[in-house]
């Protein structure tokens, strides 16, 4: 490390701040200059951005104190939020989000600073200032010291860094088609319940039930934690459960029955803002433990003689059982609801237990591959922020 150099931004980049041409004026919008925004850079899967939503024309260009990047800049939004970053593979210029780098190439290797940006996030949050949101400043960033070793170390670092990355990206991609796969499971093995083409017998889902739907009341949390884990709709994520956020209560008498949440019910988002979050649900599975459910959840127990949860939840997340879910909820001022009447009212498919329980042994089988996937990109993560570490005191 000691033949490195600290190096401040402005001496090895040009800063160039963005601007956004007036919105009311037609003749500045919908050119051929692509205009990037933070937002962009939040959805991106990876390094580069070669395209934007939106583009601005040569008036609209002229019209503000934006610039036109050259390809291979660093873009770094520098407020809602700081610390998203990317490299543009095409001439392109941005809103005023942005405090992007221009890297001299005698000096710093993009791809290097790219790494370093992102190594750094939290360090550069901590440089805003801002009472609504939080900004950095050009004067700021330009004051950032970065250790810089020569270019070729840094083009050893960064392909370092995007190796381990990359195997990264083929455990998260990997992940992503282990959904598609119980998706087309299930089309395979039951159709699409909205045509029902394998003509299973058609039933509405109060004849499953082997005791009544039921929603929860607002349970008030105890101050020495409680000894029941209660459910929201926050720990359903991605149709999956989530506990990394939990909230305990105490449950007796009459309460035990209303929220007690036993193995295999589906506990399902019934009230929420978003349509798209509506009906989300997960299988539960406490075992042992003491769970219990809140207010904007409704708990669905179901006959075993009659019904596996894993397809009726498989149902609801499908294409064609979601289309025929919402044809049953309503909206209110405030929210997207779906009641105990109407759920229960909603007619589906019921193909024979013995093949519900065959999908429910694969989803198993899927699911054991998920968990190994993730435990390997947790190692993963790990090891890259190790590598990280070490890259950038000159330790790799």
């Amino acid at each position: 490390m000691s033949a490195w150099q600290k190096t401040r931004l402005s001496d090895c980049c040009e800063i160039i701040s963005g601007a956004t041409p007036k919105t009311g004026v037609e003749e500045y919008w919908d050119g051929e200059i692509p205009w990037a925004t933070p937002k962009d850079l939040s959805v991106l899967r990876g390094t580069y951005i070669d395209d934007t939503p939106r583009k601005i024309t040569a008036a609209g260009l002229k019209s503000c104190a934006a610039s036109v990047l050259p390809a291979g800049s660093v873009l770094l939004s520098s407020r809602a939020p700081i610390g998203h970053v990317a490299i543009n593979t095409i001439p392109m210029a941005t809103n005023q989000g942005f405090k992007s780098l221009v890297p001299d190439a005698r000096a710093v290797e993009a791809k290097y600073l790219y790494w370093w940006l992102k190594a750094n996030r939290s360090y550069l949050e901590s440089l805003g200032n801002g009472a609504t949101f939080k900004e950095i400043s050009k004067a700021i960033v330009s004051q950032v010291e970065i250790p810089l070793p020569p270019l070729a170390e840094q083009r050893r670092i960064a392909e370092v860094l995007d190796r381990a990355d990359e195997l990264r990206a083929k455990r998260r991609e990997a992940l992503g088609h282990l959904d598609d796969l119980t998706q087309s499971i299930f089309l395979d093995m039951f159709g699409d319940p909205a045509a029902n083409p394998k003509s299973w017998p058609i039933a509405a889902m109060s004849t499953l039930f082997d005791r009544p739907p039921i929603y929860g009341t607002m349970i008030p949390g105890s101050e020495l934690g409680g000894g029941w884990l209660c459910l929201r709709v926050a720990n359903i994520q991605d149709w999956e459960l989530d506990l990394s956020d939990r909230k305990y209560v105490d449950l007796d008498g009459p309460a035990l029955e209303r929220h007690v949440v036993r193995n295999g019910d589906i506990l399902l988002a019934r009230a929420i803002a978003s349509q798209e979050h509506l009906g989300k649900a997960v299988v539960a599975r406490p075992g042992e433990d003491q769970w219990a459910f809140d207010s904007h959840l409704m708990r669905l127990s179901f006959d075993a003689r009659r019904a596996e949860p894993e397809y009726i939840r498989a149902f609801l997340k499908s294409p064609g059982g979601r289309s025929l879910f919402l044809r049953v909820t309503r909206r209110s001022s405030v929210q997207y609801n779906i009641n105990t009447k109407e759920m229960s009212a909603l007619r589906l498919p019921v193909p024979p237990l013995a093949r519900q329980k065959e999908f429910a042994a694969r989803m198993q089988a899927v699911d054991d591959l998920r968990t190994a996937h993730r435990t390997a990109l947790a190692e993963l993560d790990a090891l890259f922020s190790s590598l990280q570490d070490r890259a950038f005191r000159g330790l790799l």
